[in-house]
């Protein structure tokens, strides 16, 4: 074989292996409420491991406690906390709707380094949680050529997210990322939905067509509260096996859905932000957050957390059926193929290797 032949044959694989890599579709979640905001999930790994501070920094997070809440951490869990590699780490982000779909608002913001480009950045600064193109649609002032990014600029990273309520419901949206192995149905049952549920918000028609390393729009039923609709932080969604800080991280609130799926609600501890002191949150006198005043067989009445305006926080004395059956979707079945193993970093490796290959075989000849 001529030396001519081998080069092409080499360009053919490399662009070959840039299209295999880029075969996971953009994701795109539905978000119908025009400028709707709420706060959203996603899921993030690291293949040489990372720490929580480095995770923080890299999608914009103002406050550690929001990863450690989102996680289920202990409280006082610090920023150097190892991540392994490999290990997922639920990321927290403030989600904006816009034109029938959701972003992440404004956030993270990504500042361009020497030697980066928009595919490098996309898939392994930010583990193809979204596509170079996407990036560059939406820094168009800044990236008119996606060849051609200048390092020191500050680009916006635009995450797939929803604010929609799922079966009248409001939920945290969850931007999960498939792993090999994974069902729709599995996935539907470790977070407490259906598949049928799955597949429509999400616009699949056949769960076999599940892959590996898709961004799956994952609702995780969030607890009812009491928060007041002119709250600084309504809608307060809170999804099960979480807990997050409010009212200038004056009030931590958790959900559980051993709890009936209720939101829980108690004075932080932490020092406040943009407060000296945290103001009262007492419902009457020694009675207050999270104090439970009165239970009887089926009732309990509560000083609940109503919200907070930027001079005070809202109590309210709630009383709620501890017997009722909370709603709630069904787990759904196991059944259904798996998702495909052709993983992103798989598919990276695996033409690596083919291209090393040629490029000895080109060696040999010269």
């Amino acid at each position: 074989m001529g030396v001519g032949k081998v080069c092409v044959w080499l360009v053919i694989i490399v662009i070959a292996g840039v299209g295999l890599t880029e075969a996971q579709p953009e994701a795109h979640f539905k978000c119908a409420t025009e400028n709707a905001t709420c706060r959203a999930l996603i899921d993030y790994t690291n293949p040489n491991g990372t720490t929580l501070r480095r995770v923080q920094t890299l999608f914009s997070v103002k406050h550690l406690p929001d990863i450690l809440g989102a996680n289920n951490l202990p409280s006082n869990t610090n920023g150097s906390h190892k991540v392994g590699p490999n290990e997922v780490v639920k990321v927290p982000f403030p989600c904006k709707c816009s034109d029938g779909t959701g972003l992440s608002n404004q956030v993270p913001v990504y500042k361009i380094r020497p030697g980066d480009t928009l595919f490098d950045i996309a898939t392994t600064v930010f583990a193809g949680l979204l596509k170079y193109q996407q990036i560059q649609t939406a820094n168009i002032k800044k990236i008119p050529d996606a060849n051609n990014i200048t390092a020191g600029d500050k680009i916006w990273i635009p995450l797939p997210c929803s604010c929609d309520q799922v079966g009248g419901s409001s939920v945290v949206h969850y931007a999960h990322v498939v792993e090999s192995g994974n069902t729709m149905g599995g996935i539907a049952q470790q977070y407490g939905t259906t598949e049928q549920i799955l597949l429509t918000i999400n616009g699949i028609t056949d769960p076999k067509s599940l892959q590996a390393g898709q961004i799956l729009d994952v609702p995780l039923q969030a607890c009812s509260s009491n928060v007041r609709n002119d709250s600084l932080d309504s809608p307060l969604l809170v999804a099960n096996g979480t807990y997050v800080y409010t009212a200038n991280e004056c009030v931590k609130c958790k959900c559980d859905s051993s709890n009936k799926f209720i939101l829980q609600c108690e004075p932080s501890q932490l020092k406040p932000i943009n407060w000296r002191v945290c103001p009262s949150m007492e419902c009457s006198t020694n009675v207050s957050i999270g104090n439970t005043t009165s239970v009887n067989s089926c009732n309990s009445t509560t000083c609940a957390y109503a919200g907070y305006t930027s001079l005070n926080i809202s109590t309210i004395l709630a009383t709620q059926d501890t017997c009722a059956v909370p709603p709630g979707a069904s787990g759904g079945s196991n059944a259904g193929s798996g998702a495909s193993k052709s993983t992103l970093p798989g598919l990276v490796w695996s033409n690596l290797f083919i291209l090393i290959h040629f490029v000895l075989f080109f060696v040999y000849l010269l």
